[in-house]
């Protein structure tokens, strides 16, 4: 019988808790071991984590039943959830009270709940810079996390907050690289004018958890934000200029401008790019790098991650 610890990940086929069972996984001298918890026991990324050696087990976060059983006998819970697969701050919010109620019932020891900013305590839904979202949001993917803090905390939880950033993985899967413009020219396109911009690789974000789980208790109420750099707009268009051997420029436009472009989450993320340059000095502050290098001294830089990706990197 193992003498270590069971740290138990939700998400763990996905790229947050992914990264979090590899980190665990790949060292050798962890005092951890992975119950990776996913939907489906027989995918393919969940076939890869058993061979790595996680424990692999059904589970899912609208099933609270499920997490119950899933989190029985684990030492710590990483607990994140998956908004764009419904785009629904509403579910978000019931799918952490789910995963909050099992930890606690599971008396787990230590939490991890990956999470955000609630952008309305900066600026409130009255305020006319931003159009309101699903009738009481300002950006659901941020406020619905930043709002599910709550109940974690009602339940007196042990918890840690991990505040994340943009992931640069983004430029690859999620179409937001370098574009080609009426006139063939490379772009990339935000509505964030000369605001910096912090990002992590979403690998590094799953590592950085696991620096704090073997931290012990030094985290536990306490709220910790990470990223890899802070880079500009120009900045990055720079870096894709460099590793893609041919001009990529930035295109900073009018966050009306990016809410127009109607591809699904448009307005969310309009809202989003507008208030991390609307709060730049808070969401940046938030972000120390130090803080994150201190959790993963291996962590990727922007260009450290470009060199890294550079082939995985579509030109449109």
């Amino acid at each position: 019988m193992s003498s270590k610890k069971i740290i138990a990940i939700t998400g763990a086929t996905g790229a947050q808790g992914g990264g979090l069972a590899r980190a665990i996984l790949n060292d050798p001298n962890s005092r951890f071991s992975v119950r990776a918890i996913t939907r489906d026991v027989n995918s393919d990324k969940a076939k890869e984590l058993a061979r790595l050696g996680a424990e692999v087990v059904q589970g899912d976060v609208s099933d609270q039943n499920s997490l119950e059983k899933a989190f029985e006998g684990a030492y710590g819970v990483f607990c994140v959830t998956f908004f764009w697969h419904h785009f629904s701050a509403a579910q978000e919010i019931q799918h952490a009270v789910n995963m909050a109620t099992a930890a606690k019932k599971a008396n787990v020891q230590h939490v991890i709940w990956s999470s955000l900013e609630d952008t309305r305590k900066l600026l409130p839904i009255s305020d006319p810079r931003m159009p309101v979202l699903q009738e009481k949001y300002n950006v659901p993917h941020f406020d619905g996390k930043g709002e599910a803090d709550n109940e974690f905390a009602k339940l007196g939880v042990p918890l840690t907050i991990l505040l994340t950033a943009f992931y640069w993985d983004n430029f690859i899967y999620f179409g937001l690289g370098p574009k080609a413009g009426p006139d063939g020219k490379l772009a990339i396109t935000f509505p964030m004018g000369d605001a910096r911009l912090p990002g992590i690789a979403a690998e590094d974000i799953g590592k950085c958890a696991y620096g704090i789980f073997q931290k012990g208790d030094e985290y536990i109420g306490k709220t910790v934000g990470i990223a890899g750099g802070h880079p500009t707009g120009r900045q990055m268009a720079d870096g894709f200029t460099r590793v893609l051997g041919q001009p990529v420029v930035y295109n900073a436009v009018d966050p009306d401008v990016y809410r127009s472009f109607g591809f699904p989450g448009a307005d969310e993320m309009g809202n989003m790019f507008q208030y991390k340059r609307d709060f730049e000095k808070q969401y940046v502050a938030a972000r120390e790098l130090t803080v994150a290098r201190s959790l993963n001294p291996e962590i990727l830089s922007f260009d450290s991650w470009l060199d890294q990706n550079k082939a995985k990197i579509p030109l449109e």
